[in-house]
């Protein structure tokens, strides 16, 4: 019994020693993932909303211009 817990003490010494396990999460990859808000949908409807404007008033100089054209 004497023998068995020295034994067991440097076993477990053994054991612990060696090369550091590798961390489960790397803080780099952790600090630039994007967490969604939910203000996300409203700018995505936001932006869009934007586009549809900026396409609108292409069609309308492009029209005005036919127009204008036609005119002369």
């Amino acid at each position: 019994m004497k023998r068995l817990v020295p034994l067991l003490c440097l076993l477990s010494l053994a054991a612990c020693s060696g090369k550091a396990p590798a961390p489960q999460s790397t803080p780099a990859a952790a600090s630039t993932a994007r967490v969604a808000t939910p203000w996300d949908d409203m700018k995505k409807d936001e932006q869009r909303a934007a586009d549809v404007q900026k396409t609108v008033d292409e069609q309308a100089k492009k029209q005005q211009q036919q127009i204008e054209a036609a005119q002369q």
